[in-house]
């Protein structure tokens, strides 16, 4: 009787040990398998970030019609003194478009207006176009003297890009300062691009000598 005892008793140790070491390495599973998954996760993210970045890239309008013919606005005023008159040059920072980063610009128009940056769905039936950057106020439909402020809607009558001319916008941001229309080579393409519309002050600078 005691040896059956002894007997049952070395069973139950030996099943108790075993269900132990069965949790230990569950437990131990657990964590290895967070790890991996907090990894995907990261990595994930920064794919994800990855492909934000690529999206804002990608609002870099190379649609965009380069040159113009150089019209104007009738209502448009010139600038009376500005930092760059017409025939000067400046080094562009601008990155509406491949090709205007770091190009030298000619100045050949210089006016005094609101520049906005808008949201708009083409015309044409294209891709919602984000952020372009510039319409001038004088390219709002029936604006009238009075500023058009962010989150406002307008129709555009500019003919900058495909689609855009009698479009419906969502302005972004607005600004009075000084536009510049240029002519500058495209630093990719070394295409001449002439009356280019629009460049704003801040994103002109004086070349080093």
């Amino acid at each position: 009787m005691e040896q059956k005892v002894k007997f049952l008793l070395s069973v139950f140790i030996l099943i108790f040990g075993i269900v132990l070491s069965a949790c230990a390495e569950s437990n131990e599973t657990v964590p290895e398998d967070n790890t991996v998954t907090e990894s995907d996760s990261e990595e994930n993210k920064d794919i994800n970030d990855a492909e934000s970045d690529t999206a804002e890239e990608g609002m870099d309008h190379s649609e965009m019609n380069h040159s113009s013919s150089g019209e104007v606005p009738e209502d448009l005023a010139v600038a009376d003194n500005p930092t760059y008159p017409v025939g000067s040059q400046a080094l562009m920072h601008a990155k509406h478009m491949p090709g205007m980063e770091g190009a030298t610009a000619t100045i050949t128009g210089a006016f005094e207006t609101t520049v906005y940056s808008v949201t708009y769905t083409p015309t044409d039936g294209g891709e919602p176009v984000e952020n372009h950057k510039w319409v001038i106020h004088e390219e709002i439909e029936d604006s009238g003297e009075d500023l058009v402020e962010p989150g406002e809607e307008a129709v555009l009558n500019a003919d900058h890009m495909q689609g855009m001319d009698g479009a419906a916008a969502a302005i972004d941001s607005a600004e009075q300062t000084t536009v510049y229309m240029v002519n500058f080579k495209d630093t990719e393409t070394g295409e001449e691009v002439e009356n280019h519309k629009w460049v704003t002050e801040a994103e002109l600078s004086l070349q080093e000598k």
